[in-house]
């Protein structure tokens, strides 16, 4: 059996990767030969290992067309979990269109591409929402929150100006309603491994009214069982991932976070398939059922060369 893994991660993301040591140690039970390894060495010979996992590579932000090329030689000389397909479209939030027109509920989305006028997409978005009595800007590539903030309607001009300055640096932007069901109930972030529900997490609300954003750290999540329609739109979500890109398989891990919305119904935020944080720390056994999920799969990449 090919069971050499690398798990993709990088010198500044590996200190706060929470979920790494429980996963290597899981590997090791599950007889998969792991290895941790920074996505952006030069030395390191990726045809070697059996599949490269893509765990915390978080660096990317900063230099996303060298991580793509980077992904795009991984797919050339062995497998990406999850695969390639599964990268590009997950790493702009454009996806969510995908997803609604799926039928997935989503936080209902205006996408703002560079050359638009940003004071009459905004307008344009506030009739279409009345009753939001706050909304969020974001870019639609991007991570750990950043560029990401909270506004009111008296705000708008502000908000004019953050959508300006996303556009004047080449970002699409994206605009949503705040939910304010999150600052009573939090977040729902349910994790999956090959399409089963493995745990799920709370997390508090991180975007502040004053404007700020509170980081994401450990001390923000606590362990939560997800409710039944949570867990049937997650999967739901996944399932159309599978179908829009044609995939063969099963994601081999996802995430999926949710929120409710004015009338209590679970309604997707962000959906992570590329590299998401795992929070194994907040649920036992976890890091041990996404090992076994990772032997699994390799077992079908060597079956499949095999056969190939």
């Amino acid at each position: 059996m090919g069971n050499h893994v690398a798990l993709a991660t990088d010198t500044t993301s590996l200190p706060i990767d929470h979920d790494m040591p429980l996963l290597l140690e899981a590997c090791r039970a599950a007889g998969v030969r792991a290895e941790i390894c920074s996505w952006e060495d030069p030395d390191i010979d990726w045809g070697s290992f059996d599949a490269v996992l893509l765990r915390s590579p978080w660096s990317y932000v900063e230099q996303l067309p060298r991580f793509l090329r980077w992904c795009e030689h991984v797919t050339a000389v062995t497998h990406l979990l999850n695969p390639l397909p599964v990268v590009r479209w997950n790493l702009d939030k454009s996806y969510l269109g995908d997803l609604d027109a799926a039928g997935v509920p989503v936080v209902p989305s205006s996408f703002v591409a560079p050359g638009a006028e940003p004071a009459d997409a905004l307008r344009a978005f506030l009739e279409r929402h009345p009753a939001s009595a706050e909304f969020v800007v974001k870019p639609t590539v991007g991570a750990y929150s950043r560029d990401v903030q909270r506004y009111s309607r008296a705000q708008e001009p502000e908000a004019v100006r953050h959508i300006a300055k996303l556009l004047r640096q080449g970002c699409d932007a994206l605009i949503q309603p705040y939910l304010d069901a999150v600052d009573r109930d939090g977040e729902t972030d349910l994790i999956y491994f090959d399409g089963a529900y493995s745990h799920a997490i709370r997390k508090r609300a991180l975007l502040l009214p004053d404007g700020t954003v509170d980081v994401p750290t450990q001390d923000a999540r606590t362990a939560r069982d997800a409710a039944q329609d949570e867990r049937a739109v997650a999967s739901a979500a996944l399932r159309a991932v599978v179908a829009r890109l044609e995939l063969e398989r099963p994601l081999l891990y996802g995430r999926v976070d949710l929120i409710r919305d004015g009338d209590g119904r679970p309604v997707l935020l962000e959906l992570e398939v590329c590299e998401p944080s795992l929070s194994m720390p907040f649920a036992e056994g976890s890091a041990t059922r996404f090992a076994r999920a990772l032997a699994a799969r390799l077992e079908d990449i060597t079956r499949d060369r095999k056969n190939g």
